[in-house]
C-alpha cells in the first residue's frame, strides 16, 4: 500500500493534514519522524506555522500530504486559525504523561470544527508512550474521548517511531477512500454522501504486535 515515489510525477491529489494540541507534546517530531524519519532531541517550540510534504502511491494514484504544524502557544492561536481552512485531516496530539495536554483536548477540537470543514477524519494520538512509566493519561480515557467525539485513536512514540506512520496512513487512506468515493459520484445529483467520514475504521495491523511491546495502544 504505502509507496513513496518520484516527485517529478503528476500529482493526482494534496490532502492539507493539520496537527493541533497544546505545546511540547511532540508534534514537531511527530511530524519529523513520517516526514523525514528524523527525530531531535533538542527541537524547540515551533513559531506560528510550519508545513512539510510527503508524496506518497495509493491505489495508482499521487497523492501528496501537506501537513501543517500549528504553533501550540496561547499567542499564536489567533494566527494559526486561518491555517485550519481547507484541512481535510487533522491529528489531535496530547503528551500521554500530562493530563493537563489531554484535559485541553476539548478545546482543540472546538476549535477545529469550528474553523474546519465538518467532515474532516480526525486522529487522536497519544504521543510519548514510550515513557509508559510515566503515563497519566490512561488508555482507556482516550478511547472513550474517541469514541464519544468519533475520532480515530492511536498512541504513538516520536522517539522510537512506533505506529507513526500508521497513524499518518490511516488518515490519508481515510481521506483517499472519501474524496475518491466523492470523485466517482461526482455526476450524481446527491453529490457523494457525506455521511460516510462517520463511523468507519481502518484497521492497520502491521505494528500492532511491536505497538503491544512498548506499551502504546493502537
Amino acid at each position: 500500500m504505502s509507496n513513496y515515489i518520484d516527485y517529478n510525477q503528476k500529482i493526482d491529489y494534496v490532502f492539507k493534514i493539520v496537527l493541533i494540541g497544546d505545546s511540547a507534546v511532540g508534534k514537531s517530531q511527530f511530524l519529523a519522524r513520517f516526514a523525514r524519519n528524523e527525530f531531535n532531541a533538542d527541537s524547540k517550540a515551533t513559531i506560528g506555522v510550519e508545513f512539510q510534504t510527503k508524496t506518497l502511491a495509493m491505489d495508482n494514484k499521487t497523492v501528496k500530504a501537506q501537513i501543517w504544524d500549528t504553533a501550540g502557544q496561547e499567542s499564536y492561536r489567533a494566527v494559526t486559525s486561518a491555517y485550519y481552512r481547507g484541512a481535510v485531516g487533522a491529528m489531535l496530539v496530547y503528551d500521554m504523561t500530562k493530563r493537563q495536554s489531554f484535559d485541553h483536548l476539548a478545546r482543540w477540537l472546538e476549535e477545529l470544527r469550528g474553523h474546519a470543514d465538518k467532515s474532516i477524519i480526525i486522529m487522536l494520538i497519544g504521543n510519548k508512550c514510550d515513557l509508559g512509566s510515566l503515563r497519566a493519561v490512561p488508555a482507556e480515557d482516550a478511547k472513550e474521548f474517541a469514541q464519544r467525539e468519533n475520532l480515530f485513536f492511536m498512541e504513538t512514540s516520536a522517539l522510537e517511531a512506533t505506529n507513526v506512520e500508521t497513524a499518518f496512513w490511516t488518515v490519508l487512506t481515510e481521506i483517499y477512500r472519501i474524496i475518491s468515493k466523492k470523485t466517482l459520484a461526482g455526476n450524481d445529483e446527491s453529490g457523494g454522501n457525506p455521511g460516510v467520514f462517520k463511523g468507519t475504521r481502518i484497521l492497520v495491523p502491521s505494528q500492532a504486535q511491536n505497538s503491544e511491546k512498548k506499551g502504546c495502544c493502537m
